[in-house]
């Protein structure tokens, strides 16, 4: 019966060990990859194995004129200007930063209007939505796009302090999400790596595309400042000189005063409830406008 027994614990040993293991499906992007962003990945690609020197020092170090850089952010920028050089594009500080300082990059891509938070909050801003349905950004529901850029801290202080490059993203047989990443610096050489989507390093997401949507408020300067200020002068709640990318006294008066029409508390900040109704109230004038356009087919 002993023999038996373990007889058939050998054999079942070896059928689990003979079935494959689940194979992780690789998720397809929710938008249009970019020709660029194919060419960088590509570049950056070619960059795997490279390593500093026993001095620390890189070539990515040498190129922004600081060696021993700490060379996560050179990399990549260096991988950027390596496109724009070979085919003609204007990518480095249009459509990614220039930079190789802590939070300097994750600032420059929010004020851009590109940054998505993994948590769907961003400190001295506000909440994030998906600019797509405005629904509300929940933690870890953001899967990085190819060419996107993720922002890791390891410090309770919550500053940057590592950057790499979405390659692509799977999801494993049991649900959860892999980030796979091109990265330099960690420890030492360019590397290929891959990381939980529900990660506590990840701060959020340099994104290639106008995903998130975001609180506004007095003080907040960038790209997503100016877009609103330019619906307030459709509004004929401000003129065109206060469209300046700053979120000024005057349009925190425009936001207080278009709350107070749509009988929302009138708090001067663009909140997402606001945001959305002022996108409404754009479309409908635009809308109204264009009623009194007539189309002459007879020349």
């Amino acid at each position: 019966m002993k023999t038996r027994l373990v007889a058939l614990v050998v054999l079942l040993c070896m059928v689990f060990s003979a079935a494959p293991a689940a194979q992780a499906e690789q998720i397809p992007p929710a938008y249009p990859v970019p020709e660029y962003v194919t060419w960088l990945l590509t570049i950056a690609r070619s960059e795997l194995g490279y390593t500093e020197k026993p001095d620390g020092t890189t070539k990515y170090g040498e190129w922004v004129n600081n060696p021993q850089a700490q060379w996560c952010a050179e990399f990549l920028c260096w991988s950027v200007d390596q496109v724009d050089q070979a085919y003609q594009t204007n990518l480095l500080k249009n459509i990614y930063p220039l930079y190789g300082a802590t939070n300097i990059g994750l600032n420059w891509f929010l004020r851009e209007g590109r940054y998505l938070a993994r948590s769907g909050f961003v400190n001295a801003w506000g909440s994030q939505w998906y600019l797509a349905d405005g629904e509300p950004i929940a933690a870890n529901s953001y899967v990085p796009q190819p060419g996107d850029w993720v922002f890791f801290s390891y410090t309770p202080s919550g500053d940057t302090t590592h950057v790499a490059m979405v390659e692509f993203c799977t999801r494993e047989a049991d649900g959860l999400v892999k980030v796979h990443v091109l990265e330099g610096n960690n420890p030492d050489k360019v590397q290929q790596a891959v990381y939980d989507i529900t990660d506590w390093r990840i701060l959020g997401y340099g994104t290639v595309h106008d995903v998130a949507g975001i609180v506004l408020r007095g003080g907040n300067e960038g790209t997503q400042v100016k877009r609103l200020q330019e619906k307030l002068v459709i509004l004929n709640l401000l003129t065109d000189a206060d469209v300046t990318g700053t979120y000024s006294q005057r349009t925190s008066d425009a936001v207080r005063a278009f709350q107070s029409r749509e009988n929302q508390t009138a708090t001067g900040i663009a909140n997402r409830q606001t945001q959305l109704a002022i996108n409404a109230a754009v479309d409908k004038q635009l809308n109204e406008r264009n009623q009194y356009w007539v189309v002459d087919n007879s020349r």
